[in-house]
């Protein structure tokens, strides 16, 4: 990463061997970009590929921040409060805050997501917690403590539950 200096402030350059890489079990990795102490808490970004049909984020919602979408290639398949949506490649979605949602790689498809949160929030650490997980170094309940820390808030979805039934799960 490289901050430069211009007359409105600094920048943040990430150059893409810069990203941390964090590789997951079923072919998929998440690359951090930026978090939000680097931004000044501005947005956190991450970009987020997942294999073919694979679960990305099981339901949940952020109750500070909205999450920015864009699907660089492939389809994913949104739980948006209690739709579900297929977002293809060059579309974008935003989820505002309270929002019930989850996603995954349709069946079929992988998926590659550049995501956004606005206002940012420390949440590297939560993506490390993930990776931890789909390596079998822990369990979701885990993450249960963290909710607050990392303001990602986890919810039941009989909906979500049944359209993604037996699908590999990335984390």
């Amino acid at each position: 990463m490289t901050s430069t200096t211009g007359q409105a402030g600094s920048a943040l350059l990430v150059r893409e061997g810069d990203a941390e890489f964090l590789g997951l079990p079923s072919g998929g990795a998440f690359r951090l970009l930026a978090d939000s102490g680097e931004t000044g808490a501005v947005l956190s970004a991450n970009r987020l590929t997942l294999s073919e049909g694979s679960d990305g984020a099981q339901p949940h919602c952020h109750l500070l921040s909205s999450e920015f979408f864009y699907v660089l290639d492939g389809a994913a398949e949104f739980l948006i409060g209690d739709e579900i949506q297929v977002v293809e490649k060059g579309d974008v979605l935003v989820v505002p805050p309270g929002l019930p949602h989850a996603f995954g790689a349709v069946r079929g498809s992988g998926t590659d997501l550049l995501v956004i949160i606005s206002p940012g929030v420390q949440r590297f650490g939560y993506f490390r917690m993930l990776q931890a997980i789909a390596r079998g170094e822990g369990s979701l309940e885990s993450l249960l403590p963290v909710q607050d820390r990392y303001d990602v808030h986890f919810l039941d979805s009989a909906i979500w539950q049944i359209a993604r039934k037996g699908r590999p799960s990335a984390a």
